[in-house]
């Protein structure tokens, strides 16, 4: 059984925030859990899955609907999945949702995937799918080999940050720590899962970098990359009985730009991005303890 970090604490409590449970939304309408015409589950069931007050439902449902992605979002029925119509700045085929190329990739002999990020919430989510067919019988490779490279703890982050540049900082370090640390293991147990259940040679790794990446960076077996950038904007969250106002990132909103070796265009690049990683993972990175 996959487990969602729903049931993990991240600051001492299992409730999600609006945002949390609109990003968990938007990311299985990416991987195509939810597809358009689809309706959602209603908001009672919604908020027993998350374990919040309906309330915290309606919002996320909003968020979505102002995104484009729900339809018919009211209190008397359940909300349908929008088709998507085309418009400006519509995603073109160079942008990729994660699951997708995930799952193709599970389809290898010997899976590698290599990730920088700053924290490990949209590979959390985007495994889902690829463990989900493992454990159906849909695919059955040998093996499954994963690195993970994210801030290290002993940083002063380029971001989050408080607004104000407050020398204070400790409250917004903590969140973030806690977010990374439990997505981060989360991620773990369901891999190693896999392993104990169903034979496979599984390996998770994690280093940590003397750096805040700007950007996301995923290696899929060697021969594709997708890139994505961390787009730093201010919001507030309640955090510890305070109200936080920072500057963050929404790293679940990155579009992916997807890039393939065997394409003239992009070979040098996904050579190159491997040559990146490899460096960083065998001379600064250090090791990583998610505690």
């Amino acid at each position: 059984m996959v487990v969602t970090q729903e049931n993990v604490a991240v600051n001492g409590s299992s409730r999600r925030s609006p945002q949390e449970i609109a990003d968990i939304l938007r990311e299985r309408i990416r991987a195509g859990e939810l597809k358009a015409g689809d309706r959602l589950p209603t908001q009672a069931e919604l908020a027993e899955e998350f374990g919040v007050e309906r309330g915290t439902v309606r919002q996320a449902l909003r968020a979505l609907q102002e995104d484009g992605l729900l339809t018919n979002v009211s209190k008397g029925s359940p909300p349908r999945i929008a088709t998507p119509s085309p418009a400006l700045g519509e995603p073109k085929p160079t942008m990729v949702g994660l699951a997708p190329r995930l799952v193709e990739a599970f389809g290898a002999r010997h899976v590698r995937v290599d990730v920088v990020c700053h924290t490990s919430e949209t590979l959390m989510v985007a495994l889902g799918e690829p463990l989900r067919r493992i454990y159906e019988g849909s695919v059955q490779p040998e093996s499954i080999d994963v690195r993970i490279l994210m801030p290290s703890r002993e940083i002063t982050l380029a971001f989050p940050v408080l607004v104000e540049g407050e020398a204070d900082d400790d409250a917004v370090h903590r969140r973030w720590l806690s977010m990374r640390n439990a997505q981060a293991q989360v991620l773990r147990h369901n891999l190693q899962s896999v392993r104990n259940n169903q034979g496979i040679d599984v390996r998770v790794s994690f280093r940590a970098l003397p750096f805040t990446p700007p950007m996301k960076l995923y290696l899929l077996n060697g021969q594709e990359a997708l890139v994505g950038y961390y787009v730093v904007t201010q919001r507030e969250e309640e955090y510890e009985s305070r109200t936080l106002d920072m500057y963050d990132v929404l790293g679940s909103e990155s579009l992916l730009f997807h890039f393939d070796r065997q394409t003239e265009r992009d070979g040098a690049f996904v050579e190159e991005s491997q040559k990146w990683f490899d460096a960083l993972w065998e001379t600064i990175s250090t090791e990583l303890t998610l505690s």
